[in-house]
């Protein structure tokens, strides 16, 4: 339909290029996106890891301490309501236009999700369980670390899933205000010239690294959601 309707309605092509234009470009291009590409996922890949471990440990902690439940959660709701593009700026300003930014940036689009994940997923255990577990004079940390983490895996998991996606956004997010390499800087330096064909090459290109590192996650997930068990 895209291909067709660029001839049809005559669409100019530095509006709109035809699909086989745009293959045609990510293929020619396709040394320079795979560079780009890299750098992005190195970026997200980070930004990740430490959202997940920061996400659950604060997440833990949260469960684990109302003192933390009464203060730093608030906090933590109230931070979630603004828009992360907006400190993309700050983040550049204060760490540069190196890595540092960018990774700060998937990080603050995917930690969110995995601590209110972790949250769920803790307070979320079966009551008759609870009960079980008290009635044979189980301690509660042996209750929380047999029962409650189990219990809350699948949720955590499912927070995983959603956080990746999110960390590529923040990624891209942080590439756009400030960034010499990656994807987003290619979008950027494409817009700029006009190349349309080439913005679309590297949008396909975010989506093949978002999807590739989903199904990571997804396999990865499994996994430890079987030796859980």
């Amino acid at each position: 339909i895209w291909e067709k309707a660029v001839d049809i309605f005559r669409i100019k092509r530095y509006l709109l290029p035809p699909m086989s234009q745009v293959l045609e470009t990510f293929w020619a291009a396709r040394e320079m996106l795979l560079r780009e590409s890299l750098v992005t996922a190195w970026e997200v890949v980070l930004g990740y890891l430490l959202a997940v471990a920061g996400g659950v440990a604060l997440g833990l902690a949260i469960f684990a301490w109302p003192v933390f439940r009464r203060t730093v959660y608030p906090a933590i709701v109230v931070f979630q309501g603004l828009p992360k593009i907006a400190l993309a700026p700050l983040m550049v300003i204060w760490f540069g236009f190196g890595l540092s930014s960018k990774v700060l940036m998937a990080f603050l689009f995917a930690f969110f999700p995995m601590v209110i994940s972790t949250l769920g997923g803790l307070s979320g255990t079966p009551i008759h369980l609870l009960e079980h577990f008290r009635a044979i004079g189980a301690s509660p940390w042996t209750t929380f670390r047999r029962l409650q983490v189990p219990s809350a895996l699948p949720s955590i998991m499912d927070g995983c899933k959603m956080a990746m996606p999110l960390a590529v956004i923040g990624a891209i997010a942080g590439e756009f205000v400030g960034s010499e390499k990656g994807l987003g800087s290619l979008i950027l330096l494409a817009n700029a010239n006009a190349k349309t064909d080439l913005l679309f090459a590297a949008l396909i290109a975010i989506s093949i690294v978002a999807g590739v590192l989903y199904v990571l996650v997804e396999l990865a997930a499994k996994r430890v959601w079987w030796r859980a068990l």
